[in-house]
């Protein structure tokens, strides 16, 4: 299949969505126990689902065109609407959410509509004509109702393309252009990790201890980084390529794992930006789950997603993750709680960077065990 490359009018459409990740964040901040944590994911998927289905209409088809660049437009604005409505999503704004979102929806399955066999059989149309109303008439409704429609849309529009997968087999996916959007995708989940380190401190007198702590959680986004773009997006690539069923790949790896990295990335920022600015303070159960949780969900998320494209396991990410969530478990649990801030983010980075070391030895063994069986045949 001929190489797709992502169009700037793709990129343009992303940068709705760094505002987007930014309210999600903030709606995090405000409220991390784990019903707050439950209401960000819920209210976090709409928004993620449409710049899903925005990329795969872009990946299907040639949208390098004037009207579908009018479209693409659109469903950003429709987004914009929708990252408005975050702040107040559970109050005075749910209607607003509830509408935008189904507006992009239907943005979405017009652009299709005469172009793709069926359009509304499959997940657009259930985005569409499901969940999209779903989150209107959400909106409506106040406390505990507005909750339960709105988790069962979001559940809605995540089984949709496990429901209609036999239905989605005959699409051709892009191999190359799904990787690149998805891994620029979770750039801007990083991208909202440094806006956590940095904007706490920004417009405070600054110490060396928050310049130890701004350096430390650095380090923890590094890594995140180095573990997705040093040893996955080129695995995923691979496997998107060679792939006996890439719609399979497409809803296992890209569609649910990036979802559960994306949301891992967000958690870890929002912790952040509540502990770089006090690095001398102990840390509340709450922000040490941000951290700490947040890395491990990222690390094992990394074990599925090998799972799904080789059918191989990830030993040295789920090892790591069992350390971080150990180390957790002493953190509220014994007096380790009283550790400093900045103690706590140094074992964070301590445990991401040497399982980085780890697996770049790793990488650094087998390619010479290659060289090695390469030369002696």
């Amino acid at each position: 299949m001929e190489e797709k490359r992502v169009t700037w009018a793709e990129l343009y459409f992303d940068l709705v969505f760094v505002f987007a990740v930014t309210q999600v964040s903030a709606l995090l901040h405000h409220h991390h126990d784990w019903a707050g944590c439950g209401r960000a994911l819920v209210a976090f998927v709409p928004v993620y689902w449409c710049w899903v289905g925005t990329t795969v209409q872009a990946n299907i088809r040639d949208v390098d065109n004037p009207r579908d660049r009018i479209g693409i437009f659109a469903v950003g604005l429709c987004g914009l609407f929708t990252a408005l409505a975050l702040p107040g999503a559970y109050g005075s704004r749910g209607v607003l959410f509830g509408a935008a979102y189904w507006a992009a929806r239907l943005v979405l399955v017009a652009l299709l509509a005469g172009r793709i066999r069926r359009i509304w059989f499959g997940p657009y149309g259930v985005a569409a004509f499901v969940s999209g109303p779903l989150l209107l008439v959400g909106g409506l409704l106040d406390g505990p109702g507005r909750e339960l429609l709105w988790a069962v849309a979001a559940v809605t529009d995540l089984a949709a393309p496990l429901v209609f997968r036999r239905h989605l087999a005959k699409v051709e996916y892009h191999p190359g252009h799904l990787p690149e959007r998805f891994g620029l995708f979770l750039l801007v989940a990083l991208g909202e990790s440094i806006v956590g380190i940095g904007a706490p401190v920004a417009a405070a007198p600054l110490h060396p201890g928050q310049l130890a702590s701004v350096a430390t959680a650095f380090v923890i986004s590094c890594a995140l980084w180095w573990q997705y773009f040093g040893y996955a997006s080129d695995a995923m690539r691979h496997a998107m390529e060679t792939a006996a069923s890439r719609r399979d790949l497409m809803r296992q790896v890209f569609s649910y794992g990036h979802l559960a990295l994306i949301a891992g990335v967000i958690t870890v920022a929002v912790g952040f930006a509540e502990t770089v600015a006090r690095p001398g303070q102990s840390l509340g159960g709450g922000t040490l789950g941000l951290l700490y949780g947040g890395s491990a969900l990222y690390l094992v998320t990394f074990a599925y997603t090998r799972r799904m494209m080789f059918g191989l396991l990830s030993p040295t990410r789920l090892a790591a993750a069992a350390v971080v969530l150990v180390l957790l478990a002493l953190l509220l649990l014994t007096p380790l709680h009283r550790l400093p801030a900045l103690a706590v983010l140094a074992l964070l980075a301590a445990v991401l960077v040497g399982l980085n070391g780890w697996e770049a030895l790793r990488v650094r063994a087998a390619r010479r065990a290659e060289r090695t069986v390469g030369a002696t045949v």
